[in-house]
């Protein structure tokens, strides 16, 4: 009798609504603390039974796109199998709210902006709500407190969280739903603030005057991590500079527009042509300021002229020079990205004045026009620019140039100039088992490349507070070398509209009194705290000491120098010790032609619509048949695997509806010879893929439980299906237990890339959840499979040639066979003869008969005559 909880047509079509629901109120997937210690209480402090997972919070801004779907299959995979092998999994989900992308939306939706030199306002009403506001002029922005701008910017957010969620549990991932954070929430305020905190206190933050990449546009800082260079067209422009003896030195820049910013000329100290000049001075073309020629290693002999101008600043390496031969600063380039008005106090010619005075307020862009028409008219232009292409520096998220210029900032140590602690950091990276190995190289590469410390702090609002104020002398001038840091009390706190300690807020500005540090931490201070913020750090101490440090840190390979760097960084310097032990690198997805997809490229696949017409289960599929660090081409218009996973996910629905429909015992001696080969290859399927994931290795895994898979329903299905029909008898009992044992086996292999029919299929004939069931051992087969898989193998061979016989004589495969005879390998004869009877059933063969031959192969095939 078929059970009743069997469908009569199984589908996929709503099971991630059905099973999301019941997992949720079962609490399926929560992290079970008591349980968690107890095992270690009992196991006398070993975390061994705990698996917690350091998972990405994904930018709470937009829309997601199918590389997060892709990546985060990878990890869920993962955490399925490590909580059926029976751990207890710490597995949360972030938000990170942080963003340059929703300060502008919160200023356009609101009709707002942030002023953080205002008071807060409680009970604000913003002047727009609902509705876009691009209709309102930036200068009609209302301005308000930046702890009123962060509290708009978390209502909106929070709109973005809930759809990503949604399309979270659509997927399946097993995230436990009450272990959530945000990077702006007070906890996460509270868990980056002490973080800093103790990181000034042990002199590890600082604050300097120094040289800063500047994005001209977001009117912020920008740190190393976040460059990435872009290639543009420019030009090269040959110029003069004037020696003493009434001679020229010719030099070629691509930014003449700093000429009234050189400093000096450099060329490398081997250059021949240059060493007599070295320790003698030349005048800037123009502008006539008198500049040394330098020596220094970086010069290139073979760019160019050979000789430099160093300018404050052009590029990186202008800053090298200028701090390494102690130069002075002349910067005219302003936080807008326009020629300041002063000229430097270098140039004191009434020409060199006037000349400047055609540069200031001008773009970099105007101002290198202008300056080429001096430099024509002085006669110091001494050919026609010569156009080029070459790689300018951007932020990553930006779309003019950077900039460097002279600013005040918070940076924390991170080796580039502490040898001891780039050593502990490299250490840490060959503490940690990537996965794959070789994503380690890019780590160390870019710990090996550290040119500066971790600038920190940005000009920006939607971020977590610095937490200093600084006194003010009588004249009312902030005294930046006594900061006034938060204690742990006050946190969290927003020094831009809270007083500070032993003040009140009516000293605010005033002489003797105080001022709020404005600026706001680097969105990855906070998010290099993940491991912190998620387990509870200094908040709830039973959890943080179960959960840290991690298991498993996943991420993508391009946030290797971001994210995994500085949460690596962080722990150090707090904790002293590696964060993770693993790091699994996913790859990129690639279009079509192979190139990566980002919504820069205007090439990114949403996966709402992806998910609703091919079903989670397809979707997963795709993610999980490719390799970790791997990158993965997806055609939207033709997703291949997608396709291929969701026929996988409705062909585990019929088995288990067509197995489940005998009558018979799981539990039933397994007597058969091909029964028990058929279990003893699915033993060495077991063995390969709990190896595999143990691994991180998800897509062999999956390859050699749907390899079997297919083979077990294609031939094995077939051999036994009308044994497993037939009247009972111990032959017949052993078909059922075979089949059913391998039903239930597959299903817990397929359960974490399949999740949904997986469990579907499992509900037919169990109370409990699959994905809360034993991951299948090889202890549980190996009894029953002693036979070897040989069989299986052989009789499948023998059932393809039996069909082939049948297709090549144009017949029905239901065509009786009069008689058959099967040669093979003495040894090979001998297996078979095991199976005859069923080789007999599902070839519908009256006689068959066998034969010694040098290989295997089906003859003498004589079919029924056709009525």
């Amino acid at each position: 009798m078929t059970d009743a909880r069997i469908p009569e047509k199984p589908a996929l079509e709503g099971l991630e609504s059905k099973w999301g629901g019941v997992w949720e109120t079962r609490g399926t997937y929560r992290f079970d603390r008591d349980s968690a210690l107890r095992r270690v209480e009992a196991a006398a402090g070993d975390r061994a039974c705990i698996y917690s997972i350091d998972t990405p919070p994904p930018t709470a801004s937009g829309s997601l796109h199918i590389g997060h779907v892709f990546s985060y299959t990878h990890t869920d995979v993962i955490a399925r199998f490590q909580r059926m092998r029976g751990k207890d999994v710490f597995y949360p989900m972030g938000w990170d709210d942080n963003g340059l992308p929703t300060e502008r939306r919160v200023q356009n939706y609101y009709g707002v902006r942030c002023d953080p030199t205002l008071p807060y306002q409680e009970g604000f009403v913003p002047p727009f709500e609902g509705g876009e506001g691009k209709s309102v002029k930036a200068a009609d922005q209302v301005p308000i407190s930046r702890r009123n701008f962060i509290e708009l910017c978390e209502r909106l957010t929070v709109e973005d969280e809930q759809q990503f969620e949604a399309l979270w549990r659509t997927l399946g991932l097993s995230v436990d739903w009450t272990q959530t954070y945000r990077t702006i929430g007070d906890e996460a305020l509270f868990t980056s603030q002490l973080a800093f905190v103790r990181n000034v206190e042990r002199g590890e933050a600082y604050q300097a005057l120094a040289p800063t990449l500047w994005d001209v546009t977001f009117r912020t800082a920008v740190a190393q991590a976040e460059l990435e260079d872009r290639e543009q067209p420019g030009h090269y422009h040959r110029v003069s500079f004037h020696r003493p003896d009434g001679g020229i030195v010719e030099i070629e820049t691509s930014r003449p527009e700093l000429i009234a910013a050189c400093v000096a000329l450099v060329a490398h100290p081997d250059d021949e042509r240059y060493q007599p000049l070295f320790g003698s001075t030349v005048t800037s073309p123009v502008f006539g300021v008198e500049v040394p020629v330098v020596a220094h290693h970086l010069a290139q002999k073979d760019k160019g002229t050979g000789i430099a101008m160093i300018c404050t600043f052009g590029d990186v390496t202008d800053v090298v020079w200028w701090r390494e031969l102690n130069l002075p600063n002349r910067a005219i380039m302003g936080f807008d990205g326009r020629i300041l008005a002063d000229a430097p106090e270098a140039i004191a010619s009434e020409a060199g004045l006037a000349a400047y005075a055609r540069l200031a307020g001008k773009t970099s862009f105007s101002a290198k026009q202008a300056m080429v028409e001096l430099l024509r008219e002085s006669g110091d232009l001494l050919a026609d620019p010569k156009a080029i292409t070459h790689p300018v520096k951007f932020f990553e998220k930006g779309d003019r140039p950077l900039e460097i210029v002279s600013t005040r900032q918070w940076y924390i140590s991170n080796g580039a100039r502490d040898e001891a602690l780039k050593g502990r950091l490299l250490e840490i990276g060959r503490e940690i088992d990537w996965h794959p190995d070789f994503m380690r190289v890019r780590y160390e590469n870019w710990v090996g490349g550290l040119s500066g410390d971790w600038l920190v702090s940005r000009q920006r609002f939607f971020g977590v507070p610095i937490p200093v104020w600084y006194p003010l002398d009588a004249d009312g001038n902030p005294v930046y070398d006594q900061p006034i840091v938060a204690t742990q009390e006050m946190l969290p706190v927003d020094p831009s509209s809270t007083a500070a300690p032993g003040f009140d807020e009516a000293q605010r500005g005033e002489p003797n009194g105080f001022i709020g540090e404005l600026d706001v931490m680097d969105t990855w201070a906070t998010s290099s705290l993940t491991p912190q913020l998620a387990g509870g750090w200094e908040r709830d101490a039973e959890l943080f000491d179960l959960v840290f440090p991690y298991s498993l840190r996943p991420q993508g390979q391009d946030i290797i120098r971001t994210w995994l760097f500085s949460t690596a960084l962080r722990a150090q310097l707090e904790h002293g010790a590696s964060p993770w032990a693993n790091a699994s690198i996913s790859g990129f997805i690639v279009d079509p032609d192979r190139k990566k997809m980002s919504k820069s490229k205007g090439n990114v696949v949403t996966p709402a619509g992806l998910l609703e017409q091919h079903g989670s289960d397809a979707v997963r599929y795709w993610a999980a048949s490719s390799r970790l660090g791997t990158d993965a081409a997806f055609d939207p218009q033709n997703p291949t695997q997608v396709k291929i996973g969701r026929r996988l996910a409705i062909k585990v629905l019929n088995a288990a509806k067509f197995i489940l429909g005998f009558e018979g015992a799981a539990d039933a001696p397994v007597s058969e010879p091909l029964d028990r080969s058929m279990l003893a290859a699915l033993a060495t399927v077991v063995d390969q893929a709990t190896r595999a994931l143990e691994s991180y290795d998800h897509a062999r895994a999956l390859e050699v439980s749907e390899t079997f898979f297919w083979t077990f329903c294609d031939d094995y299905l077939e051999l036994v299906k009308e044994r497993a029909y037939g009247e009972a008898s111990p032959a017949q009992a052993s078909a059922v237990a075979a089949l059913k044992t391998a039903l239930s086996v597959l299903l817990r292999l397929f359960a974490p890339v399949v999740p949904f029919a997986a469990e579907e299929a499992w509900s037919w004939s169990n109370d409990e959840s699959v994905h809360r069931a034993t991951w299948p051992t090889l202890g549980e087969l190996a009894a029953r499979g002693e036979a070897g898989p040989e069989l299986l193998e052989l009789a499948g061979l023998a059932l393809t040639g039996i069909r082939g016989a049948k297709t090549n004589a144009k017949a029905s495969q239901k065509t009786p066979v009069l008689g058959a005879t099967i040669a093979g390998p003495a040894e090979t004869i001998r297996l078979l003869e095991s199976a005859a009877v069923d080789l007999r059933a599902v070839g519908r063969i009256a006689e068959l008969s066998f034969d010694e031959a040098e290989t295997l192969e089906v003859r003498d095939v004589e079919l029924e005559p056709a009525q």
